[in-house]
């Protein structure tokens, strides 16, 4: 069956850089657009990044503009999260997920059906 698996997620010092990865078991995934979710302790589940499936369309929260980069490699069933300059509060469990809904851009909960089991990313002060 489908599933996507998150990797890379580790502990970093605050203004460090970590690459998270999020493999699909299926070539299917390469038809879906992808997103990255976080969630911190206490905290809903919070948007972080979607790339269309053809990666030529990205978008980000406010809160990591600038600082964190999608990517996709369809060839090998991959999608990244680079994330630089990182923040105490950036720390949380990190989730890919495929989008089911056609409303680009898809940044919410609920447009995603299908999601890894995510990976931890802690940033220390």
């Amino acid at each position: 069956q489908a599933q996507l698996v998150e990797s890379g997620g580790g502990l970093v010092q605050a203004g460090g850089s970590l690459k998270l990865s999020c493999a699909a078991s299926v070539r299917t995934f390469r038809n879906y657009p992808m997103g990255w979710f976080r969630q911190a302790p206490g905290k809903e589940r919070e948007f972080v990044a979607a790339i269309t499936w053809s990666g030529g369309s990205t978008y980000y929260a406010d809160s990591v503009k600038g600082r964190f980069t999608i990517s996709r490699d369809n060839a090998k069933n991959t999608v990244y999260l680079q994330m630089d300059t990182l923040k105490p509060e950036d720390t949380a469990v990190y989730y890919c997920a495929a989008a089911t809904t056609h409303t680009w851009p898809q940044s919410r909960v609920y447009e995603y059906d299908y999601w890894g089991q995510g990976t931890q990313v802690t940033v220390s002060s």
